[in-house]
């Protein structure tokens, strides 16, 4: 299965990677509608999770957000590559984005698997049932235990500070920082490594 992931990865463009990102996201924000409709008693219960606080919002959120960043970071400074390697997909749907297009796409990811995850399945089904799904969502990740172990921490990370804020908003903020961030350091080896290759033609051709 492994190999064959890879396979299918390595002959999917960089755009058709994305088109199947915006379907995913699609997917998972009207399955959400849909049980939303079914799960919340009404409107007021619905708009319960959607708790405008400021302060979880941005402090809270933030602290989170770049904490599991620099912890990833350092994980990747710290330990072999390979460990890392979930077969290209972020690469290929990172590397040649613009950021504006980065910034769009953590956006519409954050939103739509925060509010599946954690605003509809976490309020009606507990913190365990929604972490381990959204884990499970990461299917491409379960032949690399170290990215896996990674995401089930961060689920239960975000799972818990809904816990605790009970505002779906500080969640989304979080996850956001978290996607846009690592996209942007994605992009940014990309384009330096373009550069270096670059520099080191020039040089070739004097």
């Amino acid at each position: 299965m492994k190999n064959r992931q890879a396979e299918l990865i390595k002959d999917m463009s960089p755009k058709e990677i994305v088109y199947h990102l915006y379907f995913s996201q699609l997917a998972f924000a009207i399955l959400g509608v849909i049980l939303a409709l079914f799960l919340f008693d009404d409107v007021a219960a619905f708009l319960k999770i959607l708790e405008w606080k400021p302060v979880d919002i941005f402090f809270v959120g933030t602290i989170v957000g770049i904490g599991v960043v620099v912890v990833d970071l350092l994980m990747m400074k710290w330990i072999p590559k390979k460990s890392f390697d979930d077969g290209g997909i972020n690469e290929k749907m990172f590397q040649t984005r613009s950021i504006p297009h980065i910034f769009l796409l953590a956006i519409i990811i954050s939103t739509t698997e925060e509010f599946l995850f954690r605003g509809v399945i976490q309020t009606h089904f507990g913190i365990w049932v929604a972490s381990i799904l959204f884990a499970l969502l990461h299917i491409r990740y379960l032949h690399k235990w170290l990215l896996f172990l990674s995401v089930v921490i961060v689920s239960f990370l975000l799972g818990y500070v809904y816990e605790v804020t009970g505002s779906l908003f500080v969640t989304i903020w979080a996850h956001f920082l978290i996607d846009v961030l690592l996209a942007i350091k994605i992009r940014y080896d990309f384009v330096k490594k373009k550069g270096h290759e670059k520099g080191r033609s020039g040089e070739d051709e004097q």
